[in-house]
């Protein structure tokens, strides 16, 4: 399943609104409509729009219609190609601009602006490597806003020097969903100590900084515990926390991600966080399952997948990588780690992200930032991909 674009595809499109080519009259801003958003049906000459902001909108396309089709990431629509009504399709993005029409939520539009699925669905896959191969993911330790600068602890004893720009490019989970998919433009002045944090850019050397061209970060809880109980028929599973020392109930649902850790995998993991920090970078190479148990990378303890230098091995990189599990293969006493919403206290949060088989991992370090550190960024990889389905 292709989840819709993430908002910073959408981004490269508004820039092209004041080109004359796109709309040829210039309206008052007050007679002016927009929707921007995925394709829901295509009747006669009306497009029904499900907008990002989740409303439906009836745009009529007539004869003078302008719409073109551009690719992700491009600029302006000196390459695009003009296309017809009936070249639309379900899952397509578009960005209609024109007037109100007579009925609520409807535009008649002067111009269409066409992403195809299929496009933007590699062009997500692409963005998405580029994240892996040149990311760095972590809980913020500290954050200096007047050096534009985060602390990024990328392992329990290993941080990495995060370093932004007035051009580094800002996006942020919602409280629900760590689906790069669903991420929102944000700013510096958003992040903060404990978030989530993910940044891609160039490397220093060593491997100790990172200069950002883009941010993504979020707010979420972890919880490391073993499960007291499972309750199949209301999805749910009871978690004692080691973290905060209290019971947790966490929903389970079908965008829950889910991944088994192998026990020789677990156990190589544990090995590393038990490492006093700055130790290792000349250790000895751990490789990681063979391709056939799903994990077909190395990890090493003194410098992790696409990680030139030192540093400590991309775990989410190495996740990624685990068989997927369902509800049915947890079991009471199974010990589990868990990204899931905020709530308060006492109240029920919803699992966004699930490791079993962590008993060893849980033993070596059975801390907050150990869970935090193993769970955060890895499940943007399957933005693309429709998680668990």
């Amino acid at each position: 399943m292709i989840r819709p674009a993430p908002l910073i595809l959408l981004l490269l499109i508004i820039p092209l609104l004041p080109n004359p080519g796109v709309a040829q009259e210039t309206p008052t801003t007050s007679n002016v409509a927009r929707a921007i958003g995925t394709v829901a049906a295509v009747s006669g000459n009306v497009v029904s729009v499900k907008t990002d902001a989740g409303a439906e909108t009836a745009v009529t396309v007539s004869d003078s219609t302008r719409i073109v089709k551009t690719a992700p990431g491009q600029r302006d629509l000196k390459d695009a190609t003009p296309i017809q009504l009936w070249d639309l399709q379900v899952g397509d993005r578009v960005f209609a601009r024109g007037k109100p029409g007579e009925q609520a939520s409807s535009i008649t539009a002067t111009s269409l602006i066409v992403m195809k699925q299929s496009d933007v669905a590699n062009r997500q896959q692409q963005d998405i490597q580029e994240w892996q191969r040149r990311g760095a993911g972590g809980i913020v330790r500290g954050v200096d806003s007047a050096a534009g600068a985060i602390t990024v602890s990328t392992t329990p004893t290993q941080t990495i020097a995060v370093h932004t720009t007035d051009s580094t490019l800002f996006l942020r989970y919602p409280p629900d969903s760590v689906k790069f998919s669903d991420a929102k433009k944000s700013s510096f002045n958003e992040i903060k100590v404990g978030d989530q944090l993910r940044a891609r850019g160039n490397r220093s050397s060593d491997g100790l900084s990172l200069d950002a061209d883009a941010v993504i970060s979020g707010t979420f809880r972890n919880i490391a515990g073993t499960v007291n109980s499972v309750d199949s028929t209301a999805g749910t599973i009871t978690v004692t926390d080691l973290i905060r020392k209290k019971q947790a109930v966490v929903k389970l649902t079908p965008e829950t991600q889910m991944r088994k850790i192998p026990p020789e995998i677990a156990q190589r993991i544990a090995m590393f966080l038990k490492r006093p920090a700055g130790a290792g970078n000349n250790a000895e190479q751990a490789q990681s399952a063979p391709p056939e148990q799903g994990a077909g990378q190395q990890m090493r303890a003194g410098g992790g997948p696409g990680r030139p230098g030192g540093g400590g091995p991309d775990f989410q990189q190495i996740i990624r990588r685990m068989p997927a599990a369902a509800l049915t293969d947890i079991r009471k006493g199974d010990a589990v780690m868990i990204v899931t919403t905020d709530a308060a206290p006492g109240e029920q949060v919803t699992a966004l992200t699930l490791l079993s088989g962590v008993e060893p991992i849980l033993t070596a370090a059975p801390t907050e930032t150990s869970a935090a550190n193993l769970l955060s960024g890895w499940s943007m990889g399957n933005a693309a991909e429709g998680g668990n389905q």
